[in-house]
């Protein structure tokens, strides 16, 4: 046990009470939500978006618009880099150091330092163009791999392929596989069934079936999204058009289901699939996924990239949903809806009444503390919008491998917090929707919840681990930290 961990974790008797109050936009525990962009000094476009501590000062960074942006404390961002658009972010040679690679530009930056970032080599790989990627340690060797989703020539009647590349214990990559059937635009990745082994969602377009590509826990994948119902589409068409797809533990039942994002046309090729979300009935329904329909999701053609966060801090995940038209067929105006989730499967549009205004095509959204006050901010159309509700409890949590057994980012590890009747679960994740990435650090909402909390994790290497915390409101790191220097 570090010294660090040794000093989060408290035996006490005293429990807190669980009452799990639903909040309302009238409640002034709600999420409210303020334009801080140019107060922060923030600079950006509307394409996707990375949170990501690119310093270990312990304030999440912003990566976006080809820039690395610096937290200077929750008050300000600066940036301090540039690099390729669209970025996912990981420390791929575990020193220590968060590195980022551009599934727009293809290219991996290491982190040198902090302040620094280098341009890396990569294998020889056939040409692609990439609407996301995922990093995940798909072999247990505790080292991330990459996840490239291949996207398409549209006029030239082009699938670019998908693309795996297997991290060779950090000294480099290599090609391990590539996949040319389908047109994906959404890479997100999640140890669904509690094997131990890190599976792949992809979210396909062009009414192709989303894929969920099952791990046999050495970096092998079979495609069960059929087996599993969870191809997320409707009688008739054999796929959707899936732009972006979120894990999440909608019901707080400890199992991550799921939820995928449909783009769908009104035109004479029929009902088009609804986005819709994904239950994960667990060990006892062989983790098949039943699926729960829109569940108040209401219809927009032009839906995009989904991200889920609690920002009430209700115990219960929340989602924001963005559009990719601002208008669609027949003079519909699309925007990004914020969707509160009321009962694990019934959402209702609180984006007004949060005060989020009627927003552009965009397909950036990604979630974090950015402040570090314990409510859950958004980036989106190019706006950094800072959540001022307040009233429930909360927990976060900031888990680090030991570069051993276990990724130093600890990205597919899991953590529970057992509350009364229900169990609020996270996963620790480096690629959401369409080529989003939300922050590292677990955000838990505890509603009403007192006194000491109970927190499972389940590492990546299969370990179980129990921790108790005495107290609430307040950030605990688990796992030993690397022992860098602080650059500013």
């Amino acid at each position: 046990m570090t010294r660090a961990l040794a000093v989060i974790i408290a035996a006490t008797v005293t429990c807190g009470v669980w009452a799990g109050r639903q909040t309302s936009p009238g409640d002034p525990r709600f999420a409210r939500f303020v334009d801080r962009t140019k107060d922060v000094g923030l600079a950006i476009g509307g394409d996707a978006a990375c949170w990501a501590d690119v310093d270990n000062d312990g304030w999440t960074d912003l990566c976006a618009s080809g820039g690395v942006w610096r937290n200077e404390s929750g008050k300000r961002l600066s940036r301090i880099a540039d690099v390729g658009s669209g970025v996912v972010a990981a420390d791929y040679d575990n020193d220590g150091w968060t590195d980022l690679f551009s599934w727009v530009a293809l290219k991996l930056y290491h982190n040198e330092g902090g302040a620094r970032f280098a341009e890396a080599a990569l294998p020889a790989m056939p040409p692609t163009v990439s609407r996301g990627a995922c990093w995940g340690d798909f072999d247990n060797d505790s080292f991330v791999d990459l996840y490239i989703g291949g996207y398409e020539d549209w006029d030239r009647d082009i699938t670019y392929p998908d693309v795996i590349l297997h991290n060779v214990r950090g000294k480099g990559f290599e090609l391990q596989w590539t996949e040319t059937r389908y047109r994906a635009r959404g890479v997100t990745a999640c140890d669904f069934n509690r094997d131990g082994a890190l599976d792949v969602y992809v979210s396909n377009y062009r009414l192709q079936p989303n894929l969920l590509w099952l791990n046999d826990g050495r970096g092998r994948f079979r495609d069960a999204a059929a087996e599993l119902n969870a191809a997320a589409t409707s009688a008739g068409f054999p796929g959707g058009h899936s732009i972006g797809a979120c894990w999440g533990d909608f019901d707080a039942d400890g199992e991550m289901d799921l939820f995928a994002g449909n783009f769908a046309h009104v035109d004479d090729r029929g009902d088009q699939p609804k986005s819709r979300f994904l239950r994960n009935t667990g060990k006892a329904g062989g983790y098949r996924f039943d699926d729960k329909g829109t569940c108040g999701v209401f219809y927009q053609e032009s839906y995009a990239s989904p991200a889920a966060g609690d920002v009430d801090n209700d115990g219960r995940l929340d989602l924001y949903f963005t559009t990719v038209y601002p208008v669609a067929s027949f003079g519909r105006p699309n925007r990004p809806v914020l969707f509160a989730n009321d009962s694990g499967w019934s959402f209702r549009d609180v984006t007004a009444q949060s005060g989020i205004p009627a927003l552009g095509a965009t397909s950036q959204a990604a979630w974090a503390d950015f402040n570090r006050d314990g409510r859950l901010d958004l980036v989106t159309d190019g706006k950094l919008f800072v959540n001022e509700g307040g009233g429930n409890h909360w927990l976060e949590v900031r888990l680090w491998g030991d570069a051993k057994k276990v990724n130093r980012s600890a990205i597919g590890a899991q953590a529970r917090i057992r509350l009364k009747d229900r169990t609020v679960t996270r996963q620790v994740e480096a690629g959401v929707g369409e080529g989003n990435q939300n922050d590292m650090t677990l955000h838990f909402g505890l509603g009403d919840k007192r006194g000491t909390v109970d927190l499972e994790i389940t590492w990546p290497s299969g370990g179980i681990q129990r921790v108790r915390l005495a107290g609430v409101d307040r950030l605990v790191e688990i796992g030993p930290r690397p022992r860098v220097t602080k650059v500013r």
